[in-house]
């Protein structure tokens, strides 16, 4: 990213594409802060997830509003940044990237078999592996309108962020 000002990466995908290992590993090679969006739901959101019930728009869109808080507050200190965030539809990925030009948007394209076979090694997340089908049932997947980084998900997660940093650096 040599000459690059500061700038915002969205790791996004579905539970299990692997947002959070690759989020840390690429801030961790540009030396700036990650945040994992799922920390930023609001309680009432967790519970409902870890009940296994899927969130609505109504219970997303108050939480995209604070992701996009944390990045607006990121950009106006200049300081680089990446985030974990589903971000499945196309609407939540025009919010999060509307008027913030700084802001990249890295989807992790992943098989629901991976994502499942991920999932079911997971423990310690409220995000149960049986809400998966919804997350795929809501996916819009990046048109190429949408210049998102689409990763394949399926390959090691030092892989994806070294390709993230790749296609950031050649834009």
């Amino acid at each position: 990213m040599a000459g690059r000002g500061a700038v915002i990466v969205i790791v996004a995908g579905v539970a299990g594409s692997g947002k959070t290992t690759v989020g840390r590993l690429l801030a961790g090679r540009l030396d700036c802060e990650f945040e994992d969006g799922d920390l930023l739901h609001p309680a009432a959101n967790v519970a409902k997830m870890h009940a296994g019930v899927s969130l609505t728009d109504a219970d997303r869109w108050p939480w995209l509003r604070v992701v996009g808080e944390w990045m607006d507050q990121r950009i106006s200190a200049g300081s680089s940044a990446v985030v974990a965030c589903s971000a499945l539809r196309r609407a939540y990925r025009d919010a999060l990237l509307d008027g913030r030009p700084d802001a990249r948007l890295a989807f992790l394209e992943i098989s629901r078999a991976v994502a499942t076979a991920r999932l079911a090694g997971r423990h310690g997340h409220f995000f149960p592996a049986r809400l998966l089908d919804s997350q795929f049932r809501d996916l819009d997947p990046p048109g190429p309108a949408e210049h998102a980084i689409v990763i394949d998900a399926s390959q090691p997660a030092a892989a994806m962020a070294a390709e993230i940093i790749s296609r950031l650096g050649g834009d």
